[in-house]
Protein backbone atom coordinates (compact mmCIF):
# COMPACT_ATOMS: atom_id res chain seq x y z
CA UNK A 1 0.00 0.00 0.00
CA UNK A 2 1.56 3.42 -0.91
CA UNK A 3 1.48 6.49 0.46
CA UNK A 4 2.62 5.99 4.21
CA UNK A 5 6.71 5.45 3.04
CA UNK A 6 8.23 3.42 6.00
CA UNK A 7 6.34 3.20 9.33
CA UNK A 8 7.57 2.67 12.49
CA UNK A 9 5.28 0.19 14.98
CA UNK A 10 6.33 1.59 18.43
CA UNK A 11 5.81 -1.02 20.73
CA UNK A 12 7.33 -2.35 24.16
CA UNK A 13 8.75 -0.03 25.87
CA UNK A 14 9.30 0.94 29.52
CA UNK A 15 5.53 0.87 31.12
CA UNK A 16 4.31 -1.61 33.29
CA UNK A 17 2.05 -2.25 30.51
CA UNK A 18 5.16 -3.70 28.20
CA UNK A 19 4.12 -7.26 27.93
CA UNK A 20 0.62 -6.45 26.77
CA UNK A 21 2.34 -3.52 24.08
CA UNK A 22 4.05 -5.96 22.62
CA UNK A 23 1.23 -8.20 21.89
CA UNK A 24 -0.62 -5.34 20.72
CA UNK A 25 2.86 -3.84 18.45
CA UNK A 26 2.39 -7.54 16.83
CA UNK A 27 -0.75 -7.73 16.11
CA UNK A 28 -0.98 -4.04 14.10
CA UNK A 29 2.38 -4.68 12.23
CA UNK A 30 1.01 -7.77 10.89
CA UNK A 31 -2.25 -5.93 9.60
CA UNK A 32 -0.15 -3.17 8.31
CA UNK A 33 2.44 -5.83 6.37
CA UNK A 34 -0.87 -7.52 5.12
CA UNK A 35 -1.89 -4.84 3.72
CA UNK A 36 1.75 -4.12 1.60
CA UNK A 37 2.76 -1.29 4.13
CA UNK A 38 6.69 -1.14 5.01
CA UNK A 39 5.98 -1.41 8.61
CA UNK A 40 8.49 -2.24 11.03
CA UNK A 41 8.90 -3.21 15.14
CA UNK A 42 10.16 -0.54 16.67
CA UNK A 43 11.06 -0.74 20.80
CA UNK A 44 12.26 1.91 22.26
CA UNK A 45 13.25 0.60 24.91
CA UNK A 46 16.12 -1.32 23.30
CA UNK A 47 16.46 1.35 20.74
CA UNK A 48 17.86 4.99 21.15
CA UNK A 49 14.72 7.49 20.04
CA UNK A 50 16.93 8.92 16.93
CA UNK A 51 16.92 5.89 14.95
CA UNK A 52 13.61 7.04 13.81
CA UNK A 53 14.99 9.81 12.03
CA UNK A 54 14.99 6.94 9.29
CA UNK A 55 11.18 6.87 9.47
CA UNK A 56 8.67 8.71 7.89
CA UNK A 57 5.47 7.83 9.98
CA UNK A 58 5.18 6.58 13.14
CA UNK A 59 2.24 4.08 14.88
CA UNK A 60 1.99 4.33 18.26
CA UNK A 61 1.51 1.03 19.96
CA UNK A 62 2.67 1.63 23.07
CA UNK A 63 0.82 1.66 26.45
CA UNK A 64 1.27 3.36 30.11
CA UNK A 65 3.82 5.63 30.79
CA UNK A 66 6.83 6.61 28.52
CA UNK A 67 4.21 6.08 25.24
CA UNK A 68 0.67 7.16 26.23
CA UNK A 69 1.60 9.68 28.80
CA UNK A 70 2.98 12.10 25.91
CA UNK A 71 6.52 12.08 26.43
CA UNK A 72 6.59 10.03 23.18
CA UNK A 73 3.93 11.94 21.61
CA UNK A 74 6.41 15.28 22.19
CA UNK A 75 10.08 13.31 21.08
CA UNK A 76 8.12 12.67 17.57
CA UNK A 77 7.18 16.27 17.71
CA UNK A 78 10.82 17.06 17.74
CA UNK A 79 11.97 14.64 15.48
CA UNK A 80 9.20 15.90 12.83
CA UNK A 81 7.77 12.47 12.30
CA UNK A 82 4.04 12.66 12.00
CA UNK A 83 2.17 10.04 14.53
CA UNK A 84 -0.64 8.09 15.55
CA UNK A 85 -3.64 8.79 18.11
CA UNK A 86 -3.32 12.15 20.48
CA UNK A 87 -1.19 15.02 20.94
CA UNK A 88 1.18 15.82 23.69
CA UNK A 89 -1.21 17.35 25.79
CA UNK A 90 -4.54 15.38 25.41
CA UNK A 91 -1.91 12.22 25.85
CA UNK A 92 -0.64 13.38 29.37
CA UNK A 93 -4.50 14.31 30.73
CA UNK A 94 -5.34 11.24 29.53
CA UNK A 95 -3.14 9.51 31.23
CA UNK A 96 -3.82 10.96 34.55
CA UNK A 97 -7.31 9.88 35.94
CA UNK A 98 -7.39 12.52 38.44
CA UNK A 99 -7.09 15.69 35.52
CA UNK A 100 -9.20 13.60 33.12
CA UNK A 101 -11.87 14.27 35.68
CA UNK A 102 -11.49 17.72 37.18
CA UNK A 103 -12.00 18.60 33.44
CA UNK A 104 -15.05 16.68 32.35
CA UNK A 105 -16.42 18.01 36.17
CA UNK A 106 -15.57 21.57 34.83
CA UNK A 107 -16.99 20.90 31.22
CA UNK A 108 -20.64 19.12 33.09
CA UNK A 109 -19.32 15.51 31.83
CA UNK A 110 -20.06 13.00 34.53
CA UNK A 111 -17.83 10.89 36.52
CA UNK A 112 -17.77 9.34 39.77
CA UNK A 113 -17.41 11.07 42.95
CA UNK A 114 -13.54 10.74 43.78
CA UNK A 115 -10.77 12.49 46.43
CA UNK A 116 -7.20 12.60 46.03
CA UNK A 117 -5.79 10.31 48.73
CA UNK A 118 -2.18 11.16 50.08
CA UNK A 119 -0.12 9.60 53.29
CA UNK A 120 -1.64 11.83 55.39
CA UNK A 121 -5.57 11.72 54.26
CA UNK A 122 -8.11 11.01 56.97
CA UNK A 123 -8.82 7.59 55.33
CA UNK A 124 -12.00 7.12 57.41
CA UNK A 125 -13.65 10.62 56.64
CA UNK A 126 -12.60 9.65 52.37
CA UNK A 127 -14.63 5.94 53.13
CA UNK A 128 -17.26 7.84 54.75
CA UNK A 129 -18.20 10.46 52.36
CA UNK A 130 -18.05 8.44 48.67
CA UNK A 131 -19.35 5.24 50.49
CA UNK A 132 -18.33 1.95 50.29
CA UNK A 133 -17.15 -0.60 48.49
CA UNK A 134 -14.95 2.31 46.81
CA UNK A 135 -12.21 2.20 44.62
CA UNK A 136 -8.10 3.09 45.20
CA UNK A 137 -6.38 3.75 41.73
CA UNK A 138 -2.91 5.12 40.88
CA UNK A 139 -3.78 8.41 38.62
CA UNK A 140 -1.51 7.45 36.22
CA UNK A 141 -1.84 3.74 35.14
CA UNK A 142 -3.71 1.41 32.52
CA UNK A 143 -4.71 -2.16 32.42
CA UNK A 144 -5.70 -1.98 35.94
CA UNK A 145 -2.44 -1.83 37.49
CA UNK A 146 -2.13 -0.99 41.23
CA UNK A 147 -6.23 -0.91 41.45
CA UNK A 148 -8.10 -2.42 44.43
CA UNK A 149 -11.77 -2.47 45.49
CA UNK A 150 -12.61 -1.24 49.26
CA UNK A 151 -15.46 -3.17 50.71
CA UNK A 152 -14.86 -2.68 54.34
CA UNK A 153 -14.10 0.14 56.75
CA UNK A 154 -10.79 0.69 57.39
CA UNK A 155 -9.44 -0.71 54.33
CA UNK A 156 -8.45 2.38 52.09
CA UNK A 157 -4.95 3.01 53.62
CA UNK A 158 -3.84 -0.45 52.17
CA UNK A 159 -5.31 0.09 49.08
CA UNK A 160 -3.91 3.27 48.98
CA UNK A 161 -0.33 1.93 50.32
CA UNK A 162 -0.93 -0.72 46.92
CA UNK A 163 -1.52 2.46 44.22
CA UNK A 164 1.32 4.07 45.45
CA UNK A 165 3.50 1.84 44.82
CA UNK A 166 2.48 2.26 40.84
CA UNK A 167 2.06 6.19 41.02
CA UNK A 168 2.85 8.93 43.95
CA UNK A 169 -1.00 10.43 42.60
CA UNK A 170 -3.22 8.46 44.11
CA UNK A 171 -7.44 8.62 43.94
CA UNK A 172 -10.45 7.37 45.62
CA UNK A 173 -13.68 7.23 43.19
CA UNK A 174 -16.69 6.09 44.58
CA UNK A 175 -18.28 2.74 42.87
CA UNK A 176 -21.00 2.51 40.60
CA UNK A 177 -22.21 -0.98 40.49
CA UNK A 178 -24.92 -1.07 37.14
CA UNK A 179 -22.23 -2.25 34.23
CA UNK A 180 -19.02 -1.32 33.12
CA UNK A 181 -18.86 -0.50 28.90
CA UNK A 182 -16.47 1.03 26.40
CA UNK A 183 -17.20 3.47 23.40
CA UNK A 184 -14.61 3.23 20.74
CA UNK A 185 -13.71 6.56 19.07
CA UNK A 186 -12.17 6.38 15.02
CA UNK A 187 -11.81 9.92 13.95
CA UNK A 188 -15.08 12.17 14.43
CA UNK A 189 -16.91 8.54 14.81
CA UNK A 190 -18.05 6.94 17.81
CA UNK A 191 -18.01 2.81 17.52
CA UNK A 192 -20.52 0.29 18.90
CA UNK A 193 -20.55 0.43 22.49
CA UNK A 194 -19.40 -2.76 24.16
CA UNK A 195 -20.88 -4.00 27.59
CA UNK A 196 -18.13 -5.85 29.41
CA UNK A 197 -18.85 -8.46 31.90
CA UNK A 198 -16.22 -9.83 34.23
CA UNK A 199 -16.46 -13.26 36.03
CA UNK A 200 -14.02 -11.67 38.74
CA UNK A 201 -15.14 -8.73 41.14
CA UNK A 202 -14.36 -6.33 38.45
CA UNK A 203 -12.45 -5.84 34.98
CA UNK A 204 -8.81 -5.87 36.53
CA UNK A 205 -5.89 -7.01 34.67
CA UNK A 206 -6.33 -10.46 34.85
CA UNK A 207 -9.76 -10.22 33.46
CA UNK A 208 -8.30 -8.09 30.78
CA UNK A 209 -5.45 -9.93 29.35
CA UNK A 210 -5.59 -13.55 30.89
CA UNK A 211 -8.92 -15.18 31.11
CA UNK A 212 -11.09 -16.31 28.51
CA UNK A 213 -14.23 -16.12 30.63
CA UNK A 214 -14.83 -11.98 30.34
CA UNK A 215 -18.23 -11.56 28.43
CA UNK A 216 -18.34 -8.58 25.55
CA UNK A 217 -21.17 -8.01 24.75
CA UNK A 218 -21.82 -6.54 21.01
CA UNK A 219 -24.51 -5.42 20.95
CA UNK A 220 -24.26 -3.68 24.22
CA UNK A 221 -28.01 -4.31 25.66
CA UNK A 222 -28.98 -0.68 25.85
CA UNK A 223 -31.82 1.11 23.63
CA UNK A 224 -30.82 2.51 20.92
CA UNK A 225 -31.64 6.42 21.88
CA UNK A 226 -29.63 5.43 25.22
CA UNK A 227 -26.79 4.43 23.05
CA UNK A 228 -26.80 6.92 20.57
CA UNK A 229 -26.86 9.70 23.37
CA UNK A 230 -23.95 8.00 25.13
CA UNK A 231 -21.68 7.67 22.23
CA UNK A 232 -22.59 11.83 21.52
CA UNK A 233 -21.33 12.48 25.06
CA UNK A 234 -18.40 9.67 24.46
CA UNK A 235 -17.19 11.92 21.79
CA UNK A 236 -18.18 15.21 23.74
CA UNK A 237 -15.63 13.48 26.72
CA UNK A 238 -13.01 12.82 23.61
CA UNK A 239 -12.53 16.22 22.80
CA UNK A 240 -12.91 17.81 26.06
CA UNK A 241 -9.72 17.01 26.97
CA UNK A 242 -8.17 17.66 23.51
CA UNK A 243 -7.77 14.12 22.12
CA UNK A 244 -7.87 13.14 18.12
CA UNK A 245 -6.96 10.46 16.31
CA UNK A 246 -8.52 7.35 17.61
CA UNK A 247 -8.86 5.97 20.99
CA UNK A 248 -11.55 4.51 24.01
CA UNK A 249 -13.98 6.32 26.67
CA UNK A 250 -14.41 4.00 29.43
CA UNK A 251 -17.94 4.43 31.39
CA UNK A 252 -20.05 2.68 34.22
CA UNK A 253 -23.76 2.49 34.75
CA UNK A 254 -25.57 2.36 37.87
CA UNK A 255 -28.63 0.68 38.49
CA UNK A 256 -31.02 3.45 37.95
CA UNK A 257 -29.56 3.08 34.27
CA UNK A 258 -27.60 6.78 34.38
CA UNK A 259 -23.94 6.54 33.29
CA UNK A 260 -20.79 7.84 34.50
CA UNK A 261 -17.21 8.19 32.37
CA UNK A 262 -14.39 6.85 34.03
CA UNK A 263 -11.17 7.09 32.03
CA UNK A 264 -9.62 7.47 28.29
CA UNK A 265 -7.45 5.49 26.35
CA UNK A 266 -5.41 7.35 23.87
CA UNK A 267 -3.54 4.32 22.46
CA UNK A 268 -5.89 1.17 23.54
CA UNK A 269 -4.88 -2.44 23.20
CA UNK A 270 -5.10 -4.20 19.77
CA UNK A 271 -5.02 -7.88 20.84
CA UNK A 272 -7.22 -10.74 20.33
CA UNK A 273 -9.02 -9.52 23.83
CA UNK A 274 -8.83 -5.68 23.06
CA UNK A 275 -12.49 -3.84 22.76
CA UNK A 276 -11.80 -1.43 20.38
CA UNK A 277 -11.55 -3.91 17.57
CA UNK A 278 -14.40 -5.41 18.69
CA UNK A 279 -16.26 -2.62 18.55
CA UNK A 280 -15.13 -2.02 14.72
CA UNK A 281 -15.70 -4.80 13.52
CA UNK A 282 -19.67 -4.62 14.62
CA UNK A 283 -19.40 -1.51 12.69
CA UNK A 284 -18.29 -4.29 9.51
CA UNK A 285 -14.68 -2.66 9.89
CA UNK A 286 -12.26 -5.73 9.61
CA UNK A 287 -9.06 -5.30 11.69
CA UNK A 288 -6.97 -4.37 8.95
CA UNK A 289 -9.06 -1.50 7.62
CA UNK A 290 -8.80 -0.36 11.34
CA UNK A 291 -5.25 -0.20 11.66
CA UNK A 292 -5.30 1.53 8.12
CA UNK A 293 -7.71 3.88 9.08
CA UNK A 294 -5.76 4.50 12.28
CA UNK A 295 -2.75 5.23 10.36
CA UNK A 296 -4.07 7.31 7.91
CA UNK A 297 -5.67 9.71 11.24
CA UNK A 298 -1.78 10.52 11.89
CA UNK A 299 -0.66 13.91 12.06
CA UNK A 300 2.54 15.77 13.40
CA UNK A 301 1.83 18.12 16.36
Amino acid sequence: MQGFGKVAVLLGGKSGEREVSLKSGAAVLAALQRQGVDAHAFDPATRPLHDLESFDLAMISLHGRFGEDGAMQGALELLGIPYTGSGVMASAIGMDKWRTKMMWSAAGVSTPAFEVVTADSDFGAIEKKLGLPLFAKPANEGSSIGISKVKQAGGLKAAYELAAKSDPLVIAEQFVGGGEYTVGILGNQALPIVRIVPKNEFYDFEAKYLRDDTEYRCPSGLSAEKEALIQQEALLAFNTIGCQGWGRVDFLMDEAGKHYFLEVNTSPGMTDHSLVPMAAKAAGISFDELVVKVLRLAHVG
